[in-house]
């Protein structure tokens, strides 16, 4: 279901005027376009929108963005959308029909001062390799064809990996930087909060990294890739780029698993173990138990249908992230419920912890990325490479593509993608 214009306008009880600032008056809120596939409850649309118009929890306050979102368009709508309650609850905010509407307030020029693009959820293809086609990059498109004709260009984030096709998602940063606008993309999971709350120690010689999920082809596979390299980037030298993937499903990544060892085609069996000795939620395995730490043969009964991605960077360390996903439709399907990371430094020792995303039904992991992205509006510069972003699109893309070519390795010149990390934390200590 689309809105007509007419319905659309229907809506909005009337415009916010926000005229020329005159000597003495108060200083314009800077302005916010939203720019979604559908919004319903527990969308990204509605948990990032909201926390614009309604605040959210912050260092121990309730923190209201200084910001107004002026301008809303959904593409796709259901039964259970919200737009139509949020625009008649905040009439400061107007639904528009297209995308350069919604950034221009209907006139020729841009007439806001952010964009939030946010191409999750809804109704879309998935195609043979089992990517879903969002249509993030052709949002951007949208986004930029109006910068150009204004003269002139805004902030902007996009939520979770920047395409399903890394040659669009590599136009999207690099037409960011043509046009100078600061541009923030990615997964919450990088800035949620953490158990135990730490770094990987400065300066760190990293040789290999396992990292543990519950699966969810290119969807699931972004946000623990994503949490994975927001650790690995800070290791010494910072971050060199993918030489080569290689994905494991079937009978090779049961072979893989038991291998125990990256050189016998598999990954780091103690490492693994502990990754999942961090998980709060994994599947109690014996009736009548809690959690009891899961064999090999549970986790063949409880996640039959698990794969894994081997990659391989430029300065020689290995990662492997492993996801444990149950059949659809099966009973307590699944081993884990979380996002688990260890990594065996130099000398021996493990790093080890858990993404941890509170109160689920809250969701309340979006508020840091919320923050974050105050920040960019704030400044115009991301807090965070979003190089990062552009890396785990192409490592999911890479993953995915070894998949469907049979689980063949792939040598991945294209991702030699070379950043520094910030020296400050990003994630949730608050």
């Amino acid at each position: 279901m689309n809105y007509s214009r007419r319905e659309i306008m229907s809506l909005v009880p009337g415009a916010l005027l926000l005229g020329g600032q005159t000597n003495g008056a108060p200083r314009r809120r800077p302005r916010i376009a939203a720019l979604t596939t559908i919004y319903f409850k527990y969308s990204h649309s509605q948990h990032i929108v909201d926390r614009f118009l309604e605040g959210y929890g912050w260092d121990g306050k309730h923190h209201q963005p200084e910001f107004d979102v002026v301008s809303l368009y959904v593409e796709q709508t259901k039964e259970n959308d919200l737009s139509r309650e949020r625009v008649k609850r905040y009439p400061q905010m107007k639904l528009y029909p297209t995308i350069a509407d919604a950034l221009t307030q209907g006139g020729s020029k841009l007439d806001v001062d952010a964009v939030l693009l946010i191409g999750e959820h809804g109704d879309y293809p998935t195609n043979e390799k089992g990517q879903k086609l969002y249509p993030r990059y052709e949002y951007f498109q949208q986004v930029v064809d109006v910068f150009r004709k204004s003269g002139r260009t805004a902030p902007v984030f996009s939520d979770k990996h920047l395409s399903w096709n890394w040659d669009w998602a590599k136009e999207m940063v690099e037409t960011s930087r043509e046009l100078g606008f600061g541009f923030m993309a990615g997964s919450s999971l990088p800035v949620s909060r953490r158990l135990p709350s730490r770094e990987l120690p400065a300066n760190s010689v990293v040789t290999e990294a396992v990292a543990v999920a519950g699966g969810g082809i290119d969807g699931g596979d972004i946000h623990i890739i994503e949490a994975m390299q927001s650790i690995l980037e800070r290791r010494r030298g910072g971050e060199t780029g993918i030489r080569s993937v290689e994905a494991l499903r079937g009978d090779r990544f049961w072979q893989g698993l038991e291998a125990g060892t990256w050189q016998g085609g598999g990954w780091d069996r103690e490492l693994m173990q502990s990754a999942l000795s961090r998980c709060d939620t994994i599947n109690p395995v014996r009736s009548g138990y809690g959690v009891v730490f899961p064999k090999v043969e549970d986790m063949r009964r409880l996640a039959s249908e698990s794969y894994a991605y081997r990659f391989e960077y430029a300065d020689g360390l290995k990662a492997t992230v492993v996801q444990f996903q149950g059949k659809r439709g099966q009973k307590n399907a699944g081993v884990v419920g979380d996002r688990t990371i260890a990594a065996r430094l130099q000398g021996g020792d493990i790093f080890s912890l858990l993404f941890y995303l509170p109160y689920y039904s809250m969701r309340n992991f979006f508020n840091p990325q919320v923050h974050h992205i105050e920040s960019l509006f704030q400044t115009n510069r991301s807090p965070y490479p979003v190089e990062r972003t552009l890396l785990t699109t192409g490592m999911t893309a890479a993953g995915i593509e070894s998949l469907f070519q049979n689980q063949k390795r792939l040598e991945t010149p294209h991702l030699a993608v070379q950043y520094q990390p910030t020296r400050e934390s990003t994630f949730w200590r608050s």
